[in-house]
């Protein structure tokens, strides 16, 4: 199907699923409900998706998905609001012992869970930096440069992700190629 600008109440025809109507439309796919099958959701990319009855979009509308990262976005950069992290159930309880390199000296031993909240303060503190220089009155250049040195902090950090317990949490760096 061509790329054209569909609205909610447009009128399509599925090879599958047979008539429905547009009752929302994303970046990615169209929200459907055919007359024999119910509501299902359609990328747009997919070919055979006949439009019968087009509807033009409203200009003024905004998503759920697209309120929710404005009010996401507000927060952080006016806020340092921290998301909360969990710490994988395996360092629930643990502790670090530091063995020094001398002989004459004693290790140490910190609970990682107090470890593990140092990270995700520092990790929520360049959240907030990174909010700051986008919204900051700074050349594209200089916003640019500062962002770069940013992706490859979080790319230092990348060793602690073991302590995170979801992959949404970890921090990723830069992509090697």
């Amino acid at each position: 199907m061509e790329e054209q600008q569909i609205g909610i109440g447009t009128r399509v025809s599925h090879p599958d699923f047979g008539k429905g109507v547009i009752i929302q439309v994303s970046t990615e796919a169209f929200e459907i409900v055919f007359i024999d099958h119910g509501w299902r959701k359609i990328l747009r990319s997919f070919p055979n998706l006949e439009i019968n009855d087009v509807m033009e979009p409203d200009r003024d509308l905004v998503s759920h998905e697209q309120v929710e990262s404005m009010l996401v976005k507000v927060l952080r950069r006016f806020s340092d609001v921290q998301e909360t992290a969990e710490m994988g159930d395996k360092w629930i309880g643990g502790k670090m012992t530091l063995e020094p390199g001398r002989k004459d000296l004693s290790s140490k031993e910190i609970p990682i869970d107090a470890f593990f909240h140092k990270i995700v303060m520092v990790r929520d503190r360049l959240r907030v930096m990174e909010q700051r220089i986008n919204s900051s009155n700074l050349s594209d250049e200089e916003k640019v440069n500062l962002e770069q040195y940013l992706t490859r902090i979080y790319g230092s950090l990348t060793t602690f992700n073991i302590l995170f317990q979801y992959k949404s949490d970890h921090f990723t760096g830069e992509k090697t190629k």
